[in-house]
């Protein structure tokens, strides 16, 4: 169910607000694209700046939108382990597919303490995919620790966004190749892939979702020349997208493509202006603008 080029959606805003509008014209778009599911609110949706009811609000527009066209991978991670399970059943209830619970961050739990909390969010009894991000939440699930969570019939797949393509295989060993493995980290998707990986979660494809979508099918298909070749195309956008924050990158690639304001909220500011032309550059190049 879960394969292929999955973006990780931001949230549009206008005027402070969250621009429901604009979200459901951005879903539309993403699956005529060519996307094979959708993740709204993870943290390239802006989760941590939302308020509770907005967070529930842009879940529930997007699977509306969706309408079982793609899956829908609700963002519902917090380093709260009551909070998580609120996040997960509140996704549920809205009718998505499955949920994307990241890592505690900050907490630095035990691989034991990792365990209880994916565990209590599997417990809701929606499939659940785990984000493992070590360079953002200061904690690595080990792959024995993700082996012992995916006998939870529950607990589905990894977000891997480690960018190290070793642990590919060896979570393929001990999960087994029906544990979902999906990349977390645009630029290795296509190695990640090769190791057994089964697509990407992806930030660029915001901005780039037909390109991203022929990769992964290349991918798919056994055409890792022809991938190789859109990669070309798309590693100056990943670069150039990455260079700040990357779902400011990403707003304002959309920007200039009208398909949303590039508004973030603080802490974070839109690109400065050496990275704005960057980006337009970069896309200029892949044969977006």
């Amino acid at each position: 169910m879960f394969h292929g080029s999955i973006p990780a959606m931001v949230t549009p805003f206008k005027g402070g607000e969250v621009d429901v509008k604009s979200l459901r014209a951005l879903v539309d778009w993403l699956i005529a694209e060519g996307s094979t599911g959708l993740v709204p609110v993870g943290t390239t949706g802006e989760s941590p700046t939302l308020t509770h009811d907005e967070h529930d609000l842009a879940v529930k527009v997007v699977v509306e939108q969706a309408a079982g066209r793609v899956p829908v991978i609700a963002g519902a991670g917090s380093n709260n382990t009551a909070e998580t399970v609120r996040l997960v059943k509140a996704a549920q209830a809205a009718g998505a597919d499955a949920a994307l619970v990241v890592t505690p961050y900050y907490n630095r739990p035990t691989q034991a303490g990792l365990i209880a909390h994916f565990t209590a969010a599997a417990d809701c009894g929606l499939p659940i995919i785990i984000y493992n991000i070590p360079p953002r939440s200061v904690v690595d699930m080990t792959p024995a620790t993700m082996a012992e969570l995916a006998k939870h019939e529950m607990i589905v797949g990894v977000k891997d966004a480690t960018a190290d393509l070793s642990r590919v295989p060896k979570t393929r060993r001990l999960c087994g190749e029906d544990f979902i493995q999906l990349s977390g980290e645009d630029p290795t998707a296509i190695g990640f892939n090769a190791q057994g990986g089964r697509g990407c979660i992806s930030v660029t494809a915001n901005v780039a979702p037909r390109l991203c979508a022929e990769l992964q099918a290349k991918t798919a298909a056994g055409d890792y020349a022809g991938a190789l070749a859109l990669q070309d195309k798309l590693q100056p956008l990943h670069e150039a997208i990455f260079a700040e924050p990357g779902l400011a990158g990403a707003k304002h690639g959309l920007s200039l493509l009208g398909r949303c304001t590039g508004e973030v909220r603080s802490p974070l500011l839109p690109p400065s202006e050496p990275v704005q032309a960057q980006i337009a550059e970069a896309m200029r190049g892949a044969g977006l603008l």
